[in-house]
């Protein structure tokens, strides 16, 4: 018997088991993974983005968006950086805020494993949950190991993203089991594909990269970012992929700018006085040569000899507008095995903000990715596992 069940180890559950252990609350934690917290040895190239240091609730997607604000007030991503400098692990700023090991996302692991024996928690590991029930004050597990209660339950099992690590849509069936809504869940932060024959002339530019800004959706729905864009055999790819596939709708267009920050059409017009450059020499000075080839290959063969001189103005500002505006419809995403993270989850309106326990059913909780707020590329989706997990493990 047990204060305190958690469900899950990866980077939520380790840190809530780890705040409620050194609380003076008995924990068992408790996962089916034969090696501990494999999404986080594997995430950032193997040295973890583990936060971003300018985190805000405007960086996350949730049906209900104002759910994350207390949590992650309530831990920082200076608050995580706290922790690193107590256990000795250097990091660097890579990029737009995202912190990452300087060494490998080992001493990540190494963090939790520490923090969870200063507060006495005992492993369960490997070991299957095959059914959880309600009792008169608590929960019982009927696991591989044998049966375990606890007085307070934390589901910690994250999405569906990455299969093959052995995610699974456990904490989805155990919310409904306990009678609590979810938000359909689909892959997120993963590449997008299109139908192959109309792909076909852009399949060849698989390992093009470059920086556009591109959106799509409406209103309160849509998203936006300035991120770099990769060319990859089935479709799109890259940081900007990657973040826009949060907020795309099947069926919806997606909008790229590839020329960001310029006005082409203007700078097209003034450079074609007297120029004797040809186009595909002109756009080649813009993109990687291959892409400007295949570009003026698509519709537009006539421009791709033409000399920049002897074309008309309204084909130039046609040009641009493309350019700028260039409209795909994804036919679809490349699923769970490619995703980073998984949209969806648990309804946090059946949730306190606070405390992430199920407001009908007491002493359950859901935390981290299980829940329905996602994260933005960058160490977003860490931070809200270290916050939520702390948020949790406080209030047990």
């Amino acid at each position: 018997m047990f204060d305190v069940a958690v469900i899950g180890a990866g980077a939520a559950g380790m840190m809530c088991a780890a705040v409620a252990g050194q609380r003076g609350l008995s924990v068992v934690l408790v996962d089916h993974a034969e090696r501990l917290a494999e999404k986080i040895r594997i995430s950032g190239g193997g040295r973890c983005n583990f936060t971003n240091i300018g985190t805000t609730p405007a960086n996350f997607l949730s049906a209900n968006p104002h759910f994350c604000r207390s949590a992650l007030a309530g831990y920082t991503p200076q608050d995580f950086l706290a922790l690193l400098r107590e256990h000795g692990v250097r990091w660097h700023e890579k990029h737009r805020g995202q912190l990452f090991c300087d060494d490998s996302s080992e001493s990540i692991i190494e963090v939790l494993r520490t923090e969870c024996e200063r507060g006495g928690v005992k492993w369960r590991m490997p070991c299957r949950v095959d059914e959880v029930a309600g009792e008169e004050g608590g929960y019982v597990l009927a696991t591989s190991t044998g049966t375990l209660r606890a007085r307070k339950l934390v589901i910690a099992t994250g999405g569906m993203a990455i299969p093959q690590l052995g995610a699974t849509d456990f904490g989805l069936k155990l919310a409904r089991q306990f009678g609590l809504k979810v938000i359909e869940p689909r892959p997120a932060l993963v590449p997008l594909t299109f139908e192959p024959e109309a792909w076909r002339p852009f399949s060849e530019l698989s390992g093009v990269a470059l920086e556009v800004r591109l959106g799509t959706g409406a209103g309160k729905t849509r998203g936006e970012f300035l991120e770099d864009l990769l060319f990859t055999h089935r479709g799109l790819s890259g940081p900007a992929i990657l973040q826009i596939s949060s907020y795309w709708q099947p069926g919806e267009a997606i909008v790229l700018d590839l020329a960001p920050g310029r006005d082409l059409a203007d700078e097209l017009l003034a450079a074609k006085s007297g120029s004797r450059q040809q186009m595909h020499t002109v756009l080649a000075g813009l993109w990687p040569k291959r892409l400007a080839d295949t570009w003026l290959a698509q519709g537009q063969g006539e421009l791709a000899q033409a000399r920049l001189a002897d074309v008309p103005d309204r084909s130039l500002r046609a040009l641009a507008d493309r350019i700028h505006q260039w409209r795909l419809v994804p036919t679809g995403t490349a699923g769970y095995k490619k995703a980073e993270v998984m949209r969806g989850g648990v309804d946090t309106r059946g949730l306190d903000q606070k405390s992430m326990q199920a407001r009908e059913v007491p002493g359950l909780y859901f935390i981290g990715e299980t829940v329905d707020v996602t994260g933005w590329l960058g160490g977003y989706n860490f931070q809200w596992a270290w916050a939520s997990g702390v948020a949790c493990g406080r209030a047990l």
